[in-house]
């Protein structure tokens, strides 16, 4: 049984593209969570960044890239850019950005 290369093209896109939706609700969803953090931590004059949750996130992230199979620099280098962004929303919350 041959397989008709531009239909399975068509059929693979159609999965990223689904895929590619999910994660932007995810992050968006992510995004509400560490928003809800950020205002916390304005409230209490808590600092924007912590460096000790960072790093344990980013050792998370990495045992669970490599059981997925997926390449842990490439999830710490986006985990890095995430919450690079989130820390620019906590200090904008804090009126420091």
């Amino acid at each position: 049984m041959t397989i008709d290369p531009t239909l399975e093209l068509a059929r693979l896109r159609a999965s990223i593209d689904n895929i590619d939706a999910a994660v932007v609700h995810m992050l968006a969803e992510r995004f509400k969570a560490t928003k809800a953090v950020g205002e916390l931590k304005a409230q209490h004059n808590m600092p924007p960044a912590d460096k000790s949750r960072e790093a344990q996130q980013i050792e998370r992230l990495r045992q669970l890239a490599k059981a997925a199979d997926l390449d842990p620099d490439f999830a710490e280098k986006f985990l890095n850019f995430i919450v690079t962004e989130v820390i620019r929303h906590h200090e904008k919350l804090q009126g420091k950005g």
